[in-house]
């Protein structure tokens, strides 16, 4: 019993291994962060930029007299302004424009946007990954008419 005791002392205080272990340990964790960083930035541009898009969007549409004129400003703004953002593609951007109620008086300017073909689900989930339905809005008081 003394002879496997000494083997296992001996092993205990080797250190021939330890940098292999240590790097088997930390690169996953490394990996995961490194690719949430990645994933989620991405992630945010893009709801940011369909923000932004939904935002113009409304404030090019106070112009309108009527909710079809508004309308129609809104969709052509965020066709024009679309292909200024590098992480969006038009055709995946989905406008609902309608007028609020009448006592508030707002117009709000809604878009969807779908994210799947985007390159932030073609890299390897490590972690969990955010939904890629997109749905943010933008509201603008209506003029004083």
């Amino acid at each position: 019993m003394s002879r496997i005791w000494k083997l296992l002392c001996r092993f205990r205080h080797r250190q021939e291994g330890a940098s292999a272990v240590e790097f088997a340990i930390v690169v996953p964790v490394f990996l995961m962060i490194l690719f949430g960083i990645i994933i989620f930035g991405g992630y945010l541009s893009v709801v940011h930029s369909v923000q932004q898009l939904a935002a113009e969007a409304a404030r090019a549409s106070i112009g309108g007299l009527s909710d079809n004129e508004r309308t129609a400003l809104a969709n052509s703004n965020i066709q024009t302004q679309a292909g200024f953002y590098p992480f969006i593609e038009r055709s995946r951007l989905v406008v609902e424009s309608a007028s609020t109620n009448a006592a508030t008086s707002t117009f709000t300017v809604r878009l969807r946007y779908d994210a799947s073909q985007s390159f932030i689900y073609s890299l390897p989930s490590l972690v969990p990954m955010p939904s890629p339905q997109i749905v943010r809005s933008a509201a603008i008081q209506r003029g004083g008419y």
